[in-house]
């Protein structure tokens, strides 16, 4: 039975110290993590739960169901990224394109918009686009090491 009441202060002497540094930084990729996935994640979720922030859910019920449906894709693109960010970077212009989507959707999917409705919008389609490009610029930096 080995001693287990003995510890070492550092690891430098452990045989498999060079496999566990490399193991480490392929698996953080170069990628920061709060600055881009959180964000994006948050956006997704506001977009979903913003017709009850803003209240806009009487007066225009299509723009509910597709501010809901476009937050959980916007959410779930995140959490993608965080769990599988070598499969899913390769979707970071998807980001861009539904941040252009939430942008002119309120001309399109509903009648007659109020102000405050096509601002929420605006914002989250502004904010999605520039996470979006983050979320490349961070694709392309990890491609290149």
């Amino acid at each position: 039975m080995s001693n287990v009441s003995h510890t070492r202060a550092d690891i430098t002497s452990h045989p498999d110290v060079s496999e566990m540094r490399e193991r480490y930084a392929r698996m953080l990729g170069g990628r920061d993590v709060a600055l881009v996935d959180g964000p994006v994640f948050l956006v997704g979720l506001y977009c979903a739960i913003s017709p009850w922030v803003l209240h806009f859910t009487a007066s225009h019920p299509t723009l509910v169901q597709h501010n809901l449906i476009m937050g959980i894709a916007i959410a779930v693109l995140g959490l993608g990224f965080t769990v599988m960010p070598d499969r899913m970077y390769g979707l970071s212009w998807a980001i861009c394109a539904m941040g252009i989507w939430m942008i002119i959707s309120p001309w399109v999917v509903a009648s007659s918009p109020d102000m405050g409705v096509i601002l929420n919008n605006v914002i989250i389609g502004g904010l999605a686009v520039l996470l979006g490009l983050v979320c490349v610029a961070v694709a392309m930096k990890s491609n290149r090491t």
